[in-house]
């Protein structure tokens, strides 16, 4: 039925554990693509769009086997022969990484046939950067019915630079130029995690990349790229709505194998907030400070600045702080979707263009509230757990693409959280 049931008023207390990378596990899939050989991945969570690629790959004649029981976040990927390098519609439609798959398919088999993207509906995220890219590197791209059709009987090094920061075109690119012939040089390139993530299992599939995680990158173009195991990054943006639940909650929680060095901004921002944070190598264990949460602004920005996906978490933390918080969003012009269910459960919270005046402390009561998005839905998922009373979310398929398992484990450290249709303390 796609909805929880969300009864507020208890304190997560406990260890919560991060998932990998949703972020970094689709690109690495994507990767597969690249060599005839086997790829391993480790650490995938099981979730939505992971589910969604496994089929975009099989469909294309990939073998693709995703784990169970013990080896349940393990994938293993065996693109031995493309028969169909199409990305169909009616796979992709939900999902917005279907572009990741458009460089590598053109350079393992000189065409691809990729549809438009779907996915969260947040705003544009051109493609118009991949193909501007891929046309440098000596691509023909063509636009028919809804789908974008490459070709070339070998890709060519190029020097590119990107017109704005873009991680799925960094990806997507980077990826073309691993089997390009000749040396491309990347500029204005994204810094996310994520993307090193990549670099990382394509360096060890015999790509030779320099600079992934800076803003430039040099790529040597390979022949032939063979096969590999790599395990996932843990999920930063998973272990940020952790922290926020404990903070908004007032309770004690070690948000456990997460990566606190991709958590900087955030973690910056939660201790102006007054957020007692123990950050330790894999852990961040989060409390509550001396005295009341005091108000902060925040400003999006692309990695190490304070991401876009956190934006709609905090912006809830921020209706439970004393005074007045300005939340600016620059990466995406439509993102304050959930602003309208926040404020139906009593937040006060303000739009005008790309900028929000969230005013606190509010009392926030429960409602009958509708999911969005992906980072709305948890966002008010954070609100109703200090919400008084119980609060019914609505379409949350949107939280199932890119959380793992979400209302278990919040209910594992005391969170009153359900599906409808389960009995609360039963499943």
């Amino acid at each position: 039925m796609d909805k929880f049931v969300v009864r507020g008023g208890n304190p997560l207390l406990g260890t919560i554990k991060v998932s990998g990378a949703k972020n970094s596990a689709l690109p690495c899939m994507a990767a597969a693509i690249l060599t005839e050989d086997e790829v391993i991945l480790e650490n995938i969570p099981q979730v939505r769009d992971i589910e969604t690629e496994r089929k975009l790959l099989a469909s294309m004649g990939a073998e693709v086997e995703l784990g169970y029981g013990r080896a349940q976040h393990r994938t293993r990927i065996k693109c031995g022969i493309l028969s169909d390098p199409i990305a169909k519609y009616e796979i992709v439609k939900t999902m917005r990484a279907s572009s990741l798959v458009l460089g590598p398919l053109i350079a393992r088999t000189g065409m691809a046939r990729v549809a438009m993207p779907g996915g969260c509906a947040i705003g544009g995220r051109p493609i118009d950067l991949h193909i501007k890219g891929l046309e440098s590197m000596g691509a023909t791209v063509t636009y028919d019915h809804g789908y974008l059709e490459a070709r070339a009987d070998r890709l060519k090094g190029a020097h590119i630079v990107f017109d704005k920061i873009t991680v799925t075109g960094t990806e997507d690119l980077l990826m073309a130029a691993v089997l390009a012939d000749g040396e491309t040089v990347f500029e204005n390139c994204a810094r996310e995690p994520e993307v090193t993530d990549l670099a990382a299992l394509l360096t060890a599939m015999g790509a030779k990349i320099e600079g992934a995680g800076t803003s430039t990158i040099k790529v040597q173009g390979v022949t032939r790229l063979h096969g590999a195991r790599h395990r996932i990054n843990p999920d930063r943006i998973e272990a940020g709505t952790f922290l926020i639940a404990g903070a908004i909650t007032g309770g004690d929680l070690n948000v456990d194998a997460c990566e606190p060095k991709h958590l900087g901004a955030l973690i910056s921002k939660l201790e102006e907030c007054g957020v007692k944070l123990d950050v330790g190598k894999d852990s961040i264990r989060v409390r509550s400070g001396s005295g009341p949460l005091k108000a902060a602004d925040i400003s999006t920005q692309e990695y190490p600045g304070f991401p876009t996906d956190m934006q709609a978490q905090y912006m809830a933390l921020a209706t439970q702080t004393e005074g007045t918080s300005i939340v600016t969003e620059n990466i995406f012009e439509n993102r304050f979707m959930h602003v309208g269910e926040l404020n139906r459960m009593g937040a006060d919270i303000t739009v005008q263009g790309r900028t929000a005046t969230v005013r606190g402390k509010s009392p926030l009561q429960s409602a009958a509230v509708m999911c969005s998005d992906l980072r709305a839905s948890a966002s008010l998922v954070l609100a109703a757990l200090v919400a008084d009373g119980e609060t019914i979310l609505d379409r949350v398929y949107h939280l199932d693409r890119g959380y793992e398992h979400f209302e278990d484990k919040l209910r594992g450290v005391g969170a009153q959280i359900r599906r409808m249709g389960e009995v609360f303390g039963k499943k």
